[in-house]
């Protein structure tokens, strides 16, 4: 983790990322593969799965040609509450979704 003038990012713990990377690997893998497609530059992925995420951007798994390789995608902007980082995956799938002309589907 970096500092950006003097301020280094806040971190969530461990039972957050965990949390989070499970929910989205087991309830939204879909959204996860499209997301990486889109957002991460990995248009022939086959598979994704986040790996982690801090205050800054989230870390994925991306599986392209049978070869796993690591893809960071930045946040729109830091967050600093946990209650963020639902809004800000569901902010990246539709901006995945408006990049394929795809129409998203309403959030539960």
């Amino acid at each position: 983790m970096s500092a950006v003038d003097g301020v280094v990012p806040p971190t969530f713990g461990p039972e957050v990322v965990a949390g989070v990377s499970r929910h989205m690997n087991d309830d939204h893998a879909e959204d996860t593969l499209l997301i990486a497609r889109t957002l991460g530059g990995c248009p022939q992925a086959t598979r994704a799965r986040t790996t982690g995420l801090d205050a800054d951007g989230m870390d994925f798994a991306v599986t392209v040609d049978d070869i796993e390789v690591p893809v960071r995608i930045q946040f729109a902007r830091r967050l600093t509450e946990r209650a963020e980082i639902r809004h800000e995956v569901v902010r990246m799938y539709r901006e995945a979704c408006a990049r394929l002309g795809l129409e998203p589907r309403p959030a539960d």
